[in-house]
């Protein structure tokens, strides 16, 4: 089969005002020697106020300020666009992508107008407003400067899209026989152009209407595009940023950091959950749950040879106690809910059924007046403050525990390590860090550290552990 290659660049792969889309420009005509390339375009950082912020974060506070009935500037959701047009785009082009950018434009305006006129800036007219200020606009526009670059390039038609979901449009969920039924666009383009532009985060209903993914969704829309084209094509999904994956954020663990050669889904998942940003988790549950094996990269754009390689079942390395601690990774911000197990059943299905929300795990259960009680760890505490409501519909004496951190070590390999759990607690401890639960499961390939989530506390227990890693592996191989 032909390889295509879906590579996906982020906002800080563009670069603030598109400084960085030189870049991306060798980037794809290195990739495009080897194989047919979909690339998937997050929105830009701009200037805004003398900062960067992303295009989505502008066009939010541009929407919400109407929808109070106080209207801001909204030349900022424009100007960007066309400056780097000017600077990018050949003359031979230049008009016909300006008659896009002004059509997008007064989509963007004529939402602002439905926001202002209903005071709420939600559902379709927030999706609407994001798409056309952000993904969607990118997407041509980088189609048109690869065209002025000489480069048999074309864009994906909005009102052909290929990326179908449910009507939840500020969370939609990719729906995968509808989307089949719609992608004979994408497929011809695919079939005729070296290179297929396509905007990130954005979908729409079957009867046309904008939606957006939570944020973060340009990786969805990466995944989501290899799924469909999967068995025509022989795909990879390329993820292009600023270093591979390392065994610790960088901005926490700043001495002996390794880079990570290869990531099983699972653990990638479980890193992307639990605070690393590699990426969205939910791009590698619906390759799962479509049951398919598509090998995910993450590249280090100014080095492509450092790379990361996501597989379903990756190999075992040679260094075999390198591939078993592999991550350590820590999350703020944390909300421990406690509910009779039974009820917790429910409103795990409800969750995850009804409202696709997946950022919680179960903590082992105890008993509390003969009744098993039920923890779960929300790895965002301000959802949770949004649902108390909800919760207590299931169980009236729901306890909510907010104020906590999880430091997380990730391997699925790391059983093979005798005593792990109670060295990395007590590395913890000894840093006079109290630990308030600690969660162990071979099944699970992690090890959560639950922590009050006050001061340094979560960092300083990140890289104490971290500290470990060869320490864990030289007593396993001592043990041996």
């Amino acid at each position: 089969m032909i390889p295509v290659t879906v590579a996906k660049f982020g906002g800080s792969a563009i670069g603030v005002d598109g400084i960085l889309i030189g870049k991306i420009i060798n980037r794809i005509e290195q990739l495009k020697e080897k194989t047919k390339v979909v690339a998937v375009f997050s929105a830009p950082l701009i200037t805004y106020q003398e900062k960067p912020y992303s295009m989505t974060d502008v066009a939010i506070r541009v929407g919400r300020s109407y929808a109070s009935s106080n209207p801001i500037e909204i030349e900022v959701l424009r100007e960007v666009y066309e400056r780097i047009a000017s600077e990018q785009v050949s003359n031979q082009y230049y008009q016909e992508f300006l008659a896009h950018l002004d059509r997008f434009y007064r989509q963007v305006i004529i939402s602002l107008k439905q926001a202002a006129e209903n005071r709420r800036f939600v559902d379709v007219i927030r999706s609407r407003t994001l798409a056309y200020s952000g993904e969607i606009t990118m997407s041509y526009l980088m189609d048109y400067i690869m065209r002025s670059h000489g480069i048999n390039s074309d864009h994906v038609d909005i009102e052909k899209w290929p990326i179908i979901t449910d009507d939840n449009f500020e969370a939609a969920n990719f729906m995968i026989e509808e989307s089949r039924r719609n992608d004979s666009h994408l497929l011809d383009l695919v079939e005729r152009n070296e290179i297929v532009c396509l905007g990130g985060f954005i979908g729409k209903t079957v009867d046309g209407l904008e939606t957006t993914y939570e944020r973060g969704g340009s990786d969805r829309t990466a995944a989501d595009t290899a799924i469909l084209l999967h068995g025509r094509y022989e795909m990879k999904v390329d993820f292009e940023k600023d270093s591979a994956v390392l065994s610790a954020d960088p901005k926490i663990v700043k001495s002996g950091l390794e880079n990570i050669q290869y990531l099983s889904y699972n653990e990638a998942k479980l890193a992307g959950m639990f605070g690393m940003k590699i990426l969205d988790p939910v791009a590698i549950k619906e390759i799962l749950d479509n049951n398919l094996d598509i090998p995910l990269v993450i590249t280090n754009m100014t080095n492509p040879s450092d790379t990361t390689m996501i597989q379903r079942n990756p190999p075992l390395q040679d260094d075999f106690n390198n591939s078993l601690v592999k991550i350590v990774t820590g999350k703020k911000n944390c909300a421990i809910v406690r509910i009779e197990s039974i009820a917790a059943s429910y409103l795990v299905a409800s969750l995850e059924k009804d409202k696709q929300y997946h950022d919680f795990v179960k903590l082992s259960p105890y008993r509390q007046d003969d009744v098993e009680i039920c923890r779960l760890l929300f790895l965002d505490a301000d959802y949770v403050k949004k649902q108390e409501r909800h919760f207590k519909a299931y169980y009236p004496k729901v306890e909510i525990v907010y104020g906590r951190g999880v430091v997380t070590l990730i391997g699925d390999m790391m059983w093979h390590i005798p005593n792990i759990a109670s060295t990395a607690s007590s590395t913890v401890g000894e840093h006079g860090i109290n630990i308030l639960n600690l969660d162990a499961q071979e099944e699970t390939s992690r090890i959560l550290i639950v922590v009050e989530d006050k001061g340094t506390n979560v960092s300083e227990a990140v890289k104490a552990i971290h500290s470990k890693r060869t320490n864990i592996r030289i007593s396993e191989n001592k043990n041996d």
